[in-house]
């Protein structure tokens, strides 16, 4: 049998080995004694676990709140685009993928589906949701998941693109709807939670305040309304519910600003719930929105508007243009009026002159109360059913002179009438450039705007044009045909 042995030298150097091991594991231990003699046990004051829940917790609302904010994920068949006339370069990769068609062109797929995230709210026990538009828009397959993980197909029972309102329906018991609160009352001010499923990441919430009511002119949707909150909403949010510190709906989320980031800048928008059950209940009954219509085109009165017009304040709205044959033609309603009051209430702006009006039923009547020529005087008008608005405007390339700062104009003829959907009889002269830079571009002069009046004054060709603005000094109020609507422009 072999047996291994230690030479002389390698003896010493184990009994060496030995002994610095030795030394260092008694150094340990002294160090461990030690740390454990200067730090002894923490001594920590626990809550009181029968204390009461904090006084500033918003807990309780969001424990009622949470069952009724549902996610939805919808699809929809999406074409590719079609082949250009040269072949598509592709990855040498994937091309064992896809077989080649003639003259070089792959075989992709013919169509594919596109998926969405977003929100809804319920908001009744019969299963009717509420969300955006843009959450289902065009979807061939809406699902939805309530907070109890149970899921669901969904219907759409109707839609109203202009708001971006949506109306939902599931066959589902057990229901949790949400109390509808009163968008009207909500104040700058108070404070907003929004709950949805940003990201798709899971039921979240989210605490801000009011920041403004009656947003609009933003360009987002053609009917503007918006609550603005800076409770932070992302990219999932959409459709999802904005309640007040009592659990109360009083929004739709809708939109943000991002600045390019995608994210939450803490500039939100809600569609205010009494917009959005105005919508539902139009559609739950007619199957479709219909809007109240007046015939004219409201304009913000500004300062310099109002010095034109002679009014010393500058408030109400100047009607731009009467439409023919509408309501507010039939009762003579005239271009260069303003209008003060509508139902006895004063008129803020355009947009809430507008929005009022169209959530009025078609044969509503109102009562206007407007200036005209420095006096003031009542008109009733009765409202009708709002057309389909379908008009274009061409761009064209034409001769120029001078005419304002910045601005080069030219006499209208026959041609560019046509081009601009003008009657052939339509007189004044046409905006062929603005500078981006100048005052008027600030104003909203833009081309392709026919000028027709100066200071209240007809013009017919550049050369009236240009004795009118003599006349006018350079404050001139400038009457714009844009499409065939007329409006008020203020230099």
């Amino acid at each position: 049998m072999n047996r291994f042995r230690l030479s002389p030298g390698s003896r010493f150097m184990a009994l060496v080995l030995g002994c610095i091991l030795g030394a260092a594991g008694i150094s340990l231990a002294h160090t461990i004694s030690n740390s454990r003699e200067s730090n002894p046990p923490a001594t920590l004051k626990l809550a009181d676990i029968n204390e009461a829940p904090s006084k500033t917790s918003y807990a309780p609302i969001v424990k009622a709140v949470l069952p009724s904010v549902i996610n939805i994920s919808s699809s929809k068949v999406v074409h590719p685009r079609e082949e250009s006339a040269e072949p598509m370069p592709m990855d040498p990769f994937f091309r064992q993928f896809f077989g080649r068609g003639p003259e070089g062109h792959f075989n992709l797929p013919k169509d594919g589906k596109e998926k969405a995230l977003g929100s809804g709210v319920i908001v009744s026990p019969e299963g009717y949701i509420l969300t955006n538009n843009h959450v289902v828009d065009g979807a061939t397959d809406v699902r939805v998941t309530l907070s109890d993980k149970r899921e669901f197909q969904a219907r759409i029972v109707g839609t109203d693109p202009k708001t971006d309102v949506a109306v939902l329906k599931i066959d589902a018991e057990k229901l949790t709807p949400i109390t509808i609160g009163d968008s009207s009352k909500v104040e700058v001010g108070d404070v907003a939670l929004a709950v949805g499923d940003p990201f798709g990441v899971g039921q979240t919430v989210t605490k801000g305040i009011i920041s403004a009511t009656g947003r609009g002119n933003l360009g987002i949707e053609d009917y503007e309304d918006f609550l603005q909150t800076d409770a932070p909403i992302n990219p999932g949010n959409s459709g999802g519910a904005l309640v007040n510190d009592r659990g109360e709906l009083v929004g739709i989320n809708t939109a943000i600003i991002t600045h390019g980031s995608g994210g939450s800048q803490g500039i939100g928008f809600a569609v205010p719930v009494n917009l959005a059950r105005n919508v539902m209940n139009q559609i739950l009954k007619n199957g479709r929105v219909t809007r109240a219509y007046l015939g004219i085109l409201p304009q913000d009165v500004t300062p310099i508007m109002a010095k034109a017009f002679g009014e010393k304040d500058a408030k109400g709205v100047v009607v731009g243009d009467v439409t023919p044959s509408s309501p507010a033609h039939a009762v003579g309603v005239q271009r260069g009026d303003i209008i003060l009051e509508l139902n006895g209430k004063p008129v803020a702006d355009s947009n809430q002159l507008r929005m009022t009006i169209s959530m009025m039923q078609p044969g509503t009547t109102v009562q206007l109360k407007l200036v005209r020529n420095g006096g003031t005087r009542e008109i009733t008008a009765k409202l009708a059913e709002m057309p389909v608005e379908t008009a274009k405007v061409k761009s064209w390339e034409e001769g120029v002179e001078k005419a304002l700062d910045g601005v080069e104009v030219s006499n209208v003829n026959q041609q560019i009438a046509e081009q601009l959907n003008l009657p052939p009889s339509t007189t004044g002269v046409v905006v062929t450039d603005v500078d981006p830079s100048s005052k008027m571009a600030d104003v909203g002069l833009q081309k392709g705007d026919v000028i027709q009046e100066v200071n209240r004054q007809s013009v017919k060709n550049v050369s009236e044009f240009q004795s009118a603005l003599r006349k006018a000094g350079n404050d001139p109020l400038l009457l714009v045909n844009r499409g065939g609507r007329t409006l008020f422009i203020a230099a």
